[in-house]
């Protein structure tokens, strides 16, 4: 049975709008600053109303983070949906490379980064959404690994992997970060030390 086109229609307009709120709302947070732009400033950018806005996003600091929600199915799909043979820390990272290598070309990474990081209240919900990301995917490498949904491991794993963004993206080669960062995830520490003199102390701790 073919897609209904006014439904379709529908959810592209829906989407269209909330991407022009959010649009709206980060140039006005990084013309002004985030906390001297008010809810309504951002509806009169957008042209829309405040109760049109509410209907797309919960909070002020939501319209910072638009895509919190596709970032964490994005995650989750990749270790759930991975080819057949490919192991989980080799699935994130082709993810990595694939989404967030991308993120070093936005022009508007830079000055975003200081928005977050100069504003308490968006400090405070990016943590926030930090954790429930590494919960989400630390609960998806569990069910993939046959394993408890708070396995120790998985949940480690998990925060590894969502300190790559801001390990990688602020090298002067993003893409090798990303690959240096995991192959130490999926060899180890004293692996990546062989011949370099730093693995007889891991030794004697070990």
């Amino acid at each position: 049975m073919s897609e209904n086109p006014a439904v379709g229609r529908r959810e592209r307009k829906k989407a269209a709008t909330r991407q022009a709120i959010a649009d709206a709302a980060l140039e006005l947070f990084l013309e002004h600053g985030f906390d001297r732009v008010s809810v309504r400033d951002v509806a009169e950018r957008a042209d829309v109303s405040t109760t049109t806005l509410f209907a797309h996003f919960p909070g002020k600091e939501a319209l910072v983070f638009d895509r919190e929600a596709e970032v964490e199915a994005s995650l989750t799909a990749a270790v759930r949906e991975r080819p057949e043979g490919q192991g989980v820390v080799e699935a994130l990272r082709a993810h990595a490379l694939r989404s967030w290598v991308q993120l070093e070309s936005d022009p508007r990474r830079e000055r975003f980064a200081a928005l977050v990081q100069e504003t308490p209240a968006l400090r405070e919900y990016w943590e926030r959404m930090w954790m429930r990301h590494a919960g989400a995917l630390g609960a998806a490498i569990a069910s993939e690994l046959g394993r408890e949904p708070d396995d120790l491991a998985c949940s480690a794993l998990a925060r590894f992997v969502l300190e790559v963004p801001a390990l990688a993206t602020t090298r002067s080669d993003p893409l090798a970060s990303v690959e240096t960062v995991f192959d130490l995830l999926i060899h180890g520490w004293q692996a990546s030390q062989l011949g370099s003199g730093d693995t007889s102390t891991d030794q004697r701790e070990g």
